[in-house]
């Protein structure tokens, strides 16, 4: 992710169905049935209706998020009980990246993707050329941080939230990205260089939470000369200009299109769609892009600006946003 920090959440609007469409359909229903719906709400949230859930099924649910997590944290027990406002923006986000399979097949399916480059730019490596390299984003391209997102489901938290991203951070409790490590330690194994920047700010101890971040999770390359911290820039392209001076960078891996190139930096929907589509050819090549629908500079550019407040103002916008193709029932 290539914002300072500092990251941004998603989530998803509701649909209504109006009763004279339903009174169609149901026209020909027994009167009784056809006053018990009449009767009934007619507008079904497409973010999570919260059902009722038996106590099993609530366990299960609790037992699979903490199963990365540390015991007895406050998070940790605030997941054990139901969410106060199931219209949070957040959960539809956040239960897909918590529980998808998906989720993680798209991850295993990027680093196998990054690793045909290499084992391709290895092949056609030949003495005297520039050593190999690969440039990677940290938060949500080789860092997992659904332990936080939780925390915020948790705690009705519909926004990002930067005091509690800044205290959460250095609690070493993000999980490596499915294949992440894996992908890092082969590219060791192989003699190619990768160079992790990021653009973080939690002040004065901001490098060495990194650091710890990585070290944690046994992750190499974790050095002066490997590690990057901006703290106080968005634009990544002369961290990388400088690397690419030295290395033939063979792919660059990250969860947002700034993590490759500052001309995405816009705040156009169609914009940087348009930009991205320029450079189509090189997204699974030159590009491996992660997953990620909770936060990004697709969030700067609906709202105008990285981290919006949770407003009627702003929810009106994600659903413009989410209807933007809409088909009108005709």
């Amino acid at each position: 992710m290539s914002c300072i920090h500092r990251r941004f959440t998603t989530g998803y609007s509701q649909k209504v169905i109006s009763s004279h469409f339903l009174m169609k359909k149901t026209s020909r229903l027994v009167p009784s049935l056809l006053s018990a719906l009449l009767a009934s709400a007619f507008v079904i949230p497409v973010t999570l209706a919260a059902p009722a859930q038996s106590s099993s099924t609530t366990d299960n649910i609790s037992n699979s998020m903490n199963n990365n997590s540390h015991p007895n944290t406050t998070s940790e027990n605030m997941i054990n009980k139901p969410p106060k406002n199931t219209d949070n923006l957040l959960i539809s986000a956040v239960a897909w990246k918590q529980t998808a399979a998906e989720y993680k097949a798209l991850y295993y399916q990027a680093f196998n993707m990054a690793k045909m480059q290499v084992d391709l730019a290895l092949a056609k490596h030949k003495a005297g050329d520039k050593p190999l390299a690969v440039i990677s984003d940290l938060d949500d391209t080789l860092l997992n941080a659904s332990n936080y997102w939780g925390y915020m489901i948790a705690h009705n938290n519909a926004f990002f939230n930067d005091p509690i991203w800044d205290e959460w951070v250095p609690k070493n409790r993000y999980t490596a990205t499915p294949g992440a490590l894996d992908f890092v330690t082969y590219c060791q194994s192989k003699g190619v260089d990768v160079f992790y920047v990021s653009n973080r700010d939690q002040g004065d101890n901001t490098y060495e939470y990194a650091k710890g971040n990585l070290t944690h999770l046994g992750f190499p390359f974790v050095d002066k000369k490997h590690l990057i911290v901006q703290r106080d820039a968005s634009n990544k392209e002369p961290a990388q200009h400088k690397i690419m001076q030295d290395y033939d960078v063979v792919v660059l891996l990250g969860d947002n299109l700034n993590d490759f190139q500052r001309k995405y930096y816009s705040q156009s929907v169609d914009e940087r769609t348009r930009l991205m589509e320029e450079d189509k050819d090189l997204f699974g090549s030159k590009f491996i892009l992660m997953p990620n629908p909770t936060d990004g500079h697709w969030i700067r550019a609906i709202f105008g600006e990285s981290e919006p407040k949770d407003t009627p103002k702003n929810r009106q916008r994600f659903f413009d946003a989410a209807t933007k193709s809409a088909w009108n029932g005709e």
